[in-house]
């Protein structure tokens, strides 16, 4: 076990790839352990690409990056513009409009962070916004893919604990809203006390006609994530199958209802879609060894009768499992996360009577958190180096939205049917 953290630890600080600290540790333990055999290791890391269902992320990850390249995105930006142009902040405000509506195409807090921050920041520095301020609220904003269907850390989470794709696909949309509905008062708030962008009365109101026009456009997005839980539900297609549909989605929409879609779009979103995916799938193959370590000295057991000797209080349980989440969301990636620590944490909260889909829909929130948290957030690289934005000037002007959104997060906890009223709707309760 020492020699499992202590290599761990070692690697991680001297910043080597986080994929070869999980597959350098593993190996390390199996190294100095005699108990068991060597190829062992080979065994669990072609074990973990055995998953019918797990073809569900590289699907979501083209589906993404093709929509990205048919026009989607700049209609849904022309959508959440309107609705948005008589709001205080009313910049800042399509950003959190547009991540909600992005939710359900790009199913990645990072690209949706990245491809906002590029968008909307020029325009908001020429009407006076800080660039702490613009990097984050299009960081932050980004979280609302956290559970917005198809979320890929909810698919991670579905696949390593076992949990119905589709009811977490149904839990993360009334929370996806909530978070939306905060982090516009949030904005509207500081941009009240900093004097960003007020009203302009000149400008005029949003007409139904308006808004008409621009859901038409619009549509074919805006259906998408609830095609997705009405196929899975109804038994159409798997979760897997339902990415394959997606892609097939994303091409005819471009091609053929858009119009923008072309050969040169297609091989960049395969390009891109490549490279995520290796970067995804190499994590979860050396996942492999780390995690039969960790089941082999009884971690999970050890852990959980700790926890339980601070308290057997169902909801003070998850909110503790939750501040461990976020602090190790700061120093790992959220996928690894997910990997490694779903099998831990699940099975002692369900112990205690918590809902798996309730837990999944927290966990993918905090743990997504931490991509936007210094000091190793890929989104929170990612926006900065975009506006050569310094780190300090980011994380001081994010601390409204991070509290809004923990706020969030502890009524979550303390009501689950929030989470939950929908996907019991839809599916029936246990």
């Amino acid at each position: 076990m020492s020699v499992l953290l202590i290599t761990f630890v070692i690697l991680l600080v001297i910043g080597m790839p986080v994929s070869f600290v999980i597959g350098l540790s593993g190996l390390a333990f199996f190294a100095v352990t005699p108990d068991i055999p060597f190829s062992i290791t080979v065994q669990r890391i072609v074990a973990q690409t055995q998953s019918y269902s797990f073809l569900a992320v590289p699907f979501f990850i083209f589906a993404g990056n093709l929509m990205n390249e048919s026009g989607i995105t700049k209609r849904l930006l022309g959508l959440a513009s309107i609705l948005t142009r008589r709001m205080y902040g009313g910049m800042a405000q399509v950003s959190v409009v547009m991540s909600t509506l992005m939710g359900g195409v790009s199913g990645s807090a990072t690209a949706d962070a990245a491809m906002e921050t590029r968008i909307l920041g020029p325009e908001m520095m020429k009407r006076g916004y800080t660039k702490g301020y613009i990097t984050a609220v299009n960081c932050l904003t980004g979280l609302i893919t956290a559970t917005i269907p198809p979320s890929l850390g909810l698919i991670l989470y579905g696949f390593i604990g076992e949990v119905s794709i589709g009811r977490l696909f149904c839990a993360g949309m009334v929370p996806g809203v909530l978070m939306m509905v905060v982090l516009m008062l949030t904005v509207n708030i500081t941009s009240r006390v900093r004097g960003f962008e007020k009203p302009n009365p000149e400008i005029p109101k949003v007409t139904v006609s308006e808004v008409t026009e621009n859901l038409k456009e619009s549509i074919w997005a805006l259906m998408f994530p609830v095609i997705l839980i009405v196929g899975i539900r109804f038994g159409v297609c798997t979760p897997s199958e339902a990415g394959a549909f997606a892609v097939f989605y994303a091409i005819i929409v471009g091609a053929f209802v858009y119009h923008e879609f072309s050969v040169e779009g297609f091989v960049e979103a395969l390009k891109t879609s490549m490279i995520d995916t290796a970067a995804v799938m190499l994590i979860v193959t050396l996942s492999g060894p780390f995690s039969y370590s960790v089941t082999y000295v009884n971690l999970p057991q050890k852990l959980s009768t700790f926890i339980f000797g601070i308290t057997n209080n169902p909801s003070l349980l998850v909110i503790i499992i939750l501040l461990f989440l976020f602090v190790m969301g700061m120093f790992l990636d959220s996928n690894v996360n997910f990997l490694l620590l779903t099998p831990i944490f699940l099975p002692m909260v369900t112990k205690l009577g918590v809902d798996p889909v309730h837990f999944g829909v927290l966990m993918a929130t905090i743990v997504t958190m931490g991509v936007m948290t210094p000091p190793v957030g890929s989104a929170l690289y990612t926006v900065c180096g975009i506006l050569e934005c310094p780190i300090e000037e980011y994380t001081k002007e994010a601390m409204p939205f991070f509290f809004a959104i923990l706020l969030e997060m502890i009524v979550l906890v303390f009501l689950p049917d929030i989470v939950l009223f929908l996907p019991n709707l839809v599916y029936g309760t246990y």
